[in-house]
């Protein structure tokens, strides 16, 4: 079953178009139908919970598994009912809205032993894979600090969108889902990601994709400390730019990491000219005690020069990729956990969705992570976290919380 199969579901739904599809779901009647001319064996639906809130239909139609590629305020419920009905489970980035959700989603899981994974397609790229093995091979020492930037991208918005007629082949009400919004021109079907009631800016899109090579190089798991800062919050609207600070403690023989986060136009420009890189635009700086390395999704450079000529790169130790859906697809069927499972994805979005927390409730004050607890002491940035859904409304009962 692929849930939204328009833009990135698209995407999605051409990643597993070799398996049996079965259902395609999709608000969009136009782009649905479409997709169902690839597919004319699979049942056309515009509501999931049709089928997923109802056992008896998910065993009659043999469903194994789920895509979920809506927008990122949909993500936990199509997710969550999939997992209760006993399905395993590819999800786009960030997993959820909310960190709760994301919580939720990874402990449901595990207990259920699905196959899961977040779409988060860089991951399975061999340029991640050598840098992740050449910074735990000590490519430039001990790394203590990282610099994650995305100043090419910009989902920001200074107000929001109003008029408009819905289109007759938009299910405005699937797509709003918990959200209560009346319907205007500007959300559908891309710019929603510019809102914080549907989704989180530059930093939800783009940082998932960049801090997983942070966090996968350097084993990383739940900062204990987060400090964000930008202009002044909009309550509905995402900024042009914003930071983000996070204390990682030690761990065996991790040492204590210090991970900034830099996105749209706050950019690390001092750190960056200092060795050179101006260049970079969407890039993980690591700084280690010998040197330092610098990655995009396709390159990675070593500093300085003489730590570059110095370096031998080891055999490559990880397990190569057939590529992010295939690694699912085979995992499903051997039983066993991809690269990006849940309980990888899971604590990767916590810490991404913590600094739109931090940067919403309490822009530039150090905020104290309690991560068994799911608390920061602060009652606004708490409220945050503890959400289950975008908006509090009556809605929020009939998408179920």
């Amino acid at each position: 079953m692929v849930i939204g199969v328009g833009g990135r579901g698209g995407d999605n739904l051409n990643g597993v178009a070799k398996e049996d599809i079965v259902v395609l779901c999709d608000v969009d009647k136009n782009t649905l139908a479409g997709a169902g001319k690839r597919f004319p064996g699979a049942q056309l639906i515009t509501d999931y919970r049709e089928i997923l809130r109802d056992a008896t239909r998910v065993r009659e139609l043999a469903l194994d598994g789920v895509v979920v590629s809506t927008p990122d305020h949909t993500h936990f419920l199509p997710s969550m009912l999939a997992l209760q009905q006993g399905l395993d489970v590819y999800c786009e980035k960030p997993l959820t809205h909310t960190i709760s959700q994301a919580r939720a989603l990874a402990r449901e899981a595990a207990a259920r032993g699905a196959v899961t994974q977040m779409g988060i397609q860089i991951h399975a790229n061999a340029n991640y894979h050598r840098v992740v093995e050449a910074v735990r091979s000590g490519a430039v020492g001990t790394v203590r600090e990282g610099y994650v930037f995305v100043n090419g991208t910009n989902w920001s918005a200074d107000s929001v969108p109003t008029g408009g007629e819905c289109p007759a082949h938009l299910d405005w009400n699937c797509w709003l889902g918990p959200v209560d919004r009346p319907y205007a021109d500007g959300f559908h079907p891309a710019d929603w990601r510019r809102y914080w009631a549907f989704g989180g800016g530059t930093t939800a899109d783009m940082a998932c994709h960049y801090m997983d090579l942070a966090f996968w190089a350097l084993e990383l798991d739940a900062p204990v400390v987060v400090q964000a800062n930008g202009p002044e919050p909009h309550p509905h609207c995402a900024p042009r730019g914003m930071r983000c600070e996070y204390a990682f403690p030690p761990r065996g023989k991790r040492p204590a990491v210090k991970l900034h986060w830099h996105a749209g136009n706050d950019r690390p420009t001092e750190v960056l000219a200092s060795r050179g890189l101006e260049k970079w635009t969407n890039a993980v700086l690591f700084i280690g005690d010998d040197g330092w390395l610098v990655s995009n999704y396709d390159r990675h450079e070593i500093g300085p020069k003489a730590r570059a000529d110095a370096w031998k790169a080891p055999a490559p130790f990880l397990t190569p990729s057939p590529g992010h859906h295939r690694e699912w697809l085979d995992a499903c069927a051997r039983r066993t956990q991809p690269s990006a499972a849940f309980a990888y994805a899971g604590p990767l979005t916590e810490a991404v969705l913590l600094a739109n927390v931090a940067y919403r409730a309490a822009r530039g004050k150090a905020l104290t992570w309690d991560a068994a607890g799911m608390r920061t002491g602060d009652a606004a940035a708490d409220a945050l976290v503890a959400n289950w859904m975008p908006d509090e409304s009556d809605r929020g009962a009939m998408w179920g919380a």
